[in-house]
């Protein structure tokens, strides 16, 4: 029988050394390979964009068509004009549609601009269809720029009450926006489905509504997606240290996430709020 030398046991020692650092590094490629794939896309999509501004320039009816500037490019933006303007909504669309979102957007910046309320709806940031939260993320910033590119251009046509309103995606790059910036360069804000992501990803982009002083609405559906409901106390005491008289809570009775075949009920909360805020 012969016994482990020293020197055996030294190379088994080396031998399992050895094994564990490539574990370890395998286990650190892993995760950065994970968080690699996560925040991958750090510019937007402007290829896919521009396709989007394609089809749907041509195709306006209600409104005209704008080309602001933002980050050194272009962006679409669609302006209505009301007849007798209280103030001017701008309004950031949700993930994977677009400034004449069928269900949101194109109902709210006609239903508006048709009852004394003008709107801006901006063409946002995107990412290849099917993208998550956590893709969204690095592209944050790049929302940021549009935003005021659409204030200062309303400023510069005289305008003084400017709401803004974003839905989904829109609204977590609006509340990204307000965390950076603040309140101080509009009179209001609508935040629509607040607090969705997708499963598995933890909400990164914190409710500004505590720290704002302007009026604020949080409308959602009663049918919203179980996370973002289960959100609503919060959002509530939020509004509750906002302290603004005009601040409320709406819940749309029968309305999912995107307010599917609900646009027409949500532009009626939405005009009620505005006529009846202090702004």
């Amino acid at each position: 029988m012969r016994f482990a030398t020293a020197h055996d046991r030294l190379g088994l020692r080396s031998a399992k050394s050895f094994f564990g650092r490539c574990f370890v590094l395998f286990v650190s490629a892993l995760m950065c390979g994970i968080q690699w794939q996560v925040y991958a896309d750090e510019s937007p999509d402007y290829a896919r964009e521009r396709r989007i501004a394609e089809q749907i320039a041509p195709q306006i009816f209600d409104g005209e068509a704008l080309w602001l500037e933002a980050n050194g490019r272009e962006f679409l933006a669609i302006h209505m004009l009301s007849d007798d303007p209280k103030g001017t909504v701008i309004i950031l669309h949700g993930r994977d549609v677009s400034p004449e979102d069928q269900n949101v957007v194109g109902p709210m910046r006609v239903g508006l601009a048709e009852n004394n309320w003008s709107t801006l709806a901006l063409q946002m940031p995107v990412l290849a269809k099917g993208k998550k939260y956590y893709d969204y993320l690095p592209i944050l910033n790049f929302a940021q720029g549009r935003i005021e590119a659409a204030i200062n251009h309303l400023r510069s046509q005289g305008e003084e009450t400017i709401i803004l309103a974003g839905h989904s995606c829109g609204a977590h790059m609006a509340n990204h926006w307000l965390n950076a910036t603040g309140d101080s360069m509009i009179q209001g804000y609508i935040a629509i489905g607040l607090g969705t992501t997708d499963a598995d990803q933890e909400l990164k982009t914190p409710f500004p509504i505590g720290n704002m002083t302007i009026p604020v609405l949080d409308i959602y559906g009663s049918e919203e997606y179980p996370r973002p409901l289960a959100m609503v106390p919060e959002r509530q005491a939020l509004i509750e240290q906002n302290g603004n008289a005009s601040s409320a809570q709406i819940k749309v009775d029968g309305a999912n996430h995107y307010f599917s075949e609900a646009g027409e009920i949500l532009t009626e909360r939405v005009l009620e709020w505005l006529d009846n805020a202090d702004f």
